[in-house]
């Protein structure tokens, strides 16, 4: 057996009893802040299968809104995310659904800020390690386990081979893509995983591309900005 990351061998630091349920919680709420860009003033959080069952026993509810306020996984205020949440005005909204999930540890997303929206669909696969599934209503998938850019556009002819030319001009090699789009030159979404980190000044320059709409970065080695 061959294994990808130390997460699989040992799991990660963390506060928690559990890898899944808490620090695979937390890189989901982490992602989710990430995408967003800023810090939210509303959280929606709708937990689906074990996730629903044991939240509250296993600290999951603590797990997420301490990722989506960009705590670390081993950070010592989880057990008071709640708090630190109510503290910095983050309204936190946690649901339960019966709907059944791809994985038992699944939950959606939904951040909104002053000027930001997203909605994220992601389940924690075991050993600290996350998949997100959904973004905006798209269906691209990534693992969060490397830097990623998930890039906003209209569908046209060219647009992957632009958005990979400028990656190679900076050379950013892609070990990952996924692509999803509502119709034919209709909107679309491309995840990309890179072996690199990304730059803003790359971004910068994927946002002149014709016809692309917003670029965010995941990259859950660093901090975010907000």
């Amino acid at each position: 057996m061959r294994f990808k990351d130390v997460f699989s061998i040992i799991g990660p630091s963390m506060i928690g009893p559990s890898s899944s349920h808490t620090a695979g919680a937390i890189r989901l709420g982490r992602v989710a802040r990430q995408l967003l860009g800023e810090q939210p003033l509303k959280a929606e959080i709708t937990l689906y299968g074990s996730f629903a069952d044991t939240y509250r026993g296993h600290g999951t509810d603590l797990a997420l809104v301490g990722g989506i306020l960009d705590f670390e996984t081993d950070d010592p205020r989880i057990p008071q995310a709640a708090d630190e949440a109510e503290a910095l005005g983050v309204t936190v909204a946690f649901h339960i659904s019966k709907d059944k999930a791809d994985h038992p540890n699944t939950v959606g997303i939904v951040l909104t800020s002053e000027s930001r929206k997203v909605s994220m669909r992601g389940a924690s696969i075991g050993g600290g390690n996350v998949e997100i599934i959904n973004v905006d209503q798209f269906d691209v998938k990534f693992t969060a386990n490397y830097p990623t850019l998930v890039i906003s556009h209209h569908d046209r002819p060219g647009m992957i081979a632009d958005i990979t030319t400028l990656l190679g001009s900076n050379l950013i090699n892609i070990g990952f893509m996924d692509l999803d789009r509502k119709g034919r030159n209709r909107e679309a979404m491309t995840v990309i995983e890179t072996d690199a980190s990304i730059p803003a000044t790359l971004v910068e320059q994927m946002l002149r591309l014709n016809m692309i709409t917003d670029v965010r970065k995941v990259d859950l080695a660093e901090r975010s900005d907000a």
